[in-house]
């Protein structure tokens, strides 16, 4: 075997590591322009906040099955349809069908004086009271705390979860996290001790008179009782009269219902890879809704936010090399329907999908990217960093994809969550404050500009 002399070698070395430095950097500056170009039409002729405009104000609220939710999948497909996309199509979906009803009534009875009103209303998927209920209140901070009390203590009475969400925790969605469970399973455990109903403190950290719907669940083993949720500002009320008070009693009527599931659908609109068109990137956001008020910011802002994606990429040029999709996903709010509908279809097509980003954490400033991924994969985005680093987005690592795009994890080199700040979030979500007017369109677009730009490094690198 003939070996070159160790100089030549070496001179070898360095002539390949010097091109490729050389390649490396052309390859950084020529996509530090093209960033650059998506975030200036971003900013200068952006969508997404006109097309929010247009789905809050004209539609509102979306709530599966809905006629409201309807109307968002005719708007969304003609406004995907209007970017002159290759493709826009629709997946049918069943989703289920629960109603609110008349506005929700409650009021604290004291043992003297005149009645309170308190700021309910029912958790997703609950049943109804058929009238008025009248009951004596418990109060508990634990599942604990539930378990330990005696039977003949809340037997009959409405168990009330006042366990706050913790205001350590920096990330408020880990705090959301963290606190959820009682919504989520407080109908089931307070009805396994002979509970006539659960009433649970709101998922925010702030202190208001707005109160949080979401979803709930039931045990078909178990009976089913009414389940809302009460303000802030009214469960600190209540547990404070309950103190001097333990005898007093709350009245709570609701007329909320579940009918039977309605055809849906997911909207879909893409553009084919110019080179890969076969490995698909998909982006997203969920277009249903709570019924309280327009779901603006929930999930609003990741549906427009995931149309300007392919915008950007269209107006400035950039053709991707791999297929790039925008979906608006129907029922994530009670059900994810539309996401393991999404997955399915997927599976079914033996389709090569690469990447799943979601924006669902509100409309705010933009701070990075959270990846579900190996190692490997979260390595690679990271080293994009510096390139995200002059729009303040740099903050990449491992994290949490989306509840839509869960279902493909099996599916796909990564998941990825589009993060944003999220101090404010828990202020307006599932409220009636989730309006229109608490997006900034700034802060909207560059969200927006955020996503475009990690899509096409992906489009053009692959993972």
């Amino acid at each position: 075997m003939h070996f070159a002399p160790r100089w030549l070698a070496l001179a070898g070395l360095a002539f390949v590591t010097t091109a490729t430095s050389v390649s490396a950097q052309s390859g950084t500056k020529i996509d530090s322009t093209n960033i650059r170009k998506i975030y200036d039409e971003a900013l200068l002729r952006g969508q997404s906040y006109e097309n929010l405009r247009q789905l809050t104000g004209k539609i509102g609220g979306r709530l599966s099955g809905s006629p409201q939710a309807q109307q968002a999948v005719d708007w969304g497909k003609v406004t995907m349809e209007k970017l002159g996309l290759d493709r826009v199509y629709l997946q049918e979906v069943m989703v289920p069908h629960w109603v609110r009803g008349p506005k929700e009534k409650a009021q604290i009875k004291p043992a003297k004086g005149k009645g309170i009103d308190l700021n309910i209303c029912a958790l997703g998927g609950s049943v109804g009271t058929n009238g008025k209920m009248q009951a004596g209140v418990v109060e508990v901070d634990s599942w604990q705390e539930l378990a330990a009390l005696p039977a003949e203590k809340v037997k009959g009475k409405f168990v009330f979860y006042n366990r706050p969400m913790n205001p350590t925790f920096i990330e408020t969605g880990k705090a959301y996290g963290d606190a959820g469970d009682q919504r989520r399973r407080g109908a089931i455990e307070a009805a396994k001790r002979g509970a006539i109903g659960a009433l649970v403190r709101s998922l925010s950290l702030a202190h208001d008179d707005f109160p949080h719907t979401g979803t709930m669940s039931y045990d078909e083993s178990v009976t089913k009782v009414p389940a809302a949720a009460l303000s802030t500002n009214d469960a600190d009320k209540l547990s404070q009269l309950l103190k001097v008070d333990p005898g007093l009693t709350v009245e709570l009527e609701m007329g909320c219902q579940q009918l039977p599931e309605v055809k849906s659908y997911n909207v879909v609109g893409e553009i084919k890879g110019s080179k890969y068109p076969d490995e698909i990137i998909s982006v997203g956001g969920h277009l249903d809704s709570w019924d309280l008020a327009q779901g603006a910011h929930d999930d609003g802002t990741g549906c427009v936010q995931s149309m300007e994606v392919l915008r950007l990429l269209k107006a400035t040029g950039l053709r991707p090399e791999r297929t790039v999709r925008a979906v608006l996903f129907m029922n994530e709010e009670n059900g994810t329907r539309g996401g393991n509908k999404y997955a399915e279809l997927a599976k079914a097509a033996n389709e090569k999908h690469l990447a799943a980003m979601e924006s669902d954490g509100g409309g705010f400033t933009p701070r990075g990217f959270g990846i579900e991924g190996s190692p490997a994969v979260v390595a690679k985005v990271q080293q994009w960093r510096p390139l995200f680093a002059p729009y303040k987005s740099e903050e990449i690592g491992p994290g949490h994809g989306g509840t839509d795009i869960g279902p493909l994890k099996d599916q796909v080199k990564a998941l990825i969550g589009y993060e944003c700040d999220d101090q404010r979030y828990f202020d307006i979500h599932h409220t009636a404050a989730d309006t229109f007017d608490k997006v900034n369109r700034r802060e909207l677009e560059l969200g927006g500009a955020s996503m475009a730009a990690l899509v096409y490094l992906m489009s053009k690198y692959g993972l």
